[in-house]
């Protein structure tokens, strides 16, 4: 599966060849640097394993650099593996943005903003008690959680306060406004999880095929 890491830089508008203003979200998608090909024979399995964002010796790990020094390779930051990748690559070689087209659908991973510590009506979408009639203290409380004799105890799952956000979490098919190689840049349609600056992991959609080429 074709796939990039990438850093989520921000957002901004773009007007299409018929006019339409189409707000997109954009991606510095490489340059990826291929640090390990592994083949079913030796290892089981297909895959590449791409890094992103180098990074100096003296700030990686020992394992880590020694798992670079073996290949070959510039120390990155960030490492992601993905299963049958298409294109013929070897360890050192450089994968941009340009494997992507205009018009393909892609899924943006990423891991979402942290909110904190939330209430019910924030974090669930609680209706919340009401705010006339006598009702005073429940405006933005959950309500009873228990039960009576039986079970006597909280059902498992229970929505209830805790901390919102900072989970990873998946955007699928996300159309690709504009690719610009030079800049190693995408230009994606919609939101993507995240703050500005975060690591994002760009793969094609599982569930919108990929476009077959014109004939």
């Amino acid at each position: 599966m074709l796939g990039l890491l990438g850093k989520k830089l921000g957002h901004t508008r773009v007007y299409d060849a018929k006019g339409n203003l189409i707000p997109v979200t954009v991606v510095q998608a490489g340059p990826n640097r291929v640090t390990q090909v592994k083949t079913v024979h030796k290892d089981g399995y297909k895959a590449v394993q791409l890094g992103f964002d180098d990074q100096l010796e003296s700030r990686v790990t020992k394992p880590l650099l020694g798992h670079f020094l073996k290949h070959k390779v510039t120390p990155t930051k960030r490492l992601r593996e993905f299963r049958d990748f298409p294109l013929d690559v070897k360890p050192g070689d450089i994968v941009g943005p340009s494997i992507f087209e205009k018009g393909d659908f892609v899924d943006a991973i990423g891991t979402t903003k942290g909110r904190g510590f939330e209430g019910v009506v924030k974090r669930h979408g609680f209706r919340g008690g009401d705010l006339t009639h006598g009702a005073k203290g429940w405006h933005r409380r959950g309500g009873a959680i228990g039960q009576r004799l039986f079970p006597g105890t909280v059902m498992r799952g229970m929505k209830m306060p805790g901390h919102m956000g900072q989970v990873r979490r998946t955007t699928q098919n996300l159309e690709i406004i504009q690719v610009r190689p030079e800049d190693n840049l995408l230009l994606i349609k919609g939101c993507i999880p995240g703050s500005e600056g975060d690591y994002v992991v760009i793969r094609q959609a599982k569930k919108i095929a990929k476009k077959s080429p014109a004939k």
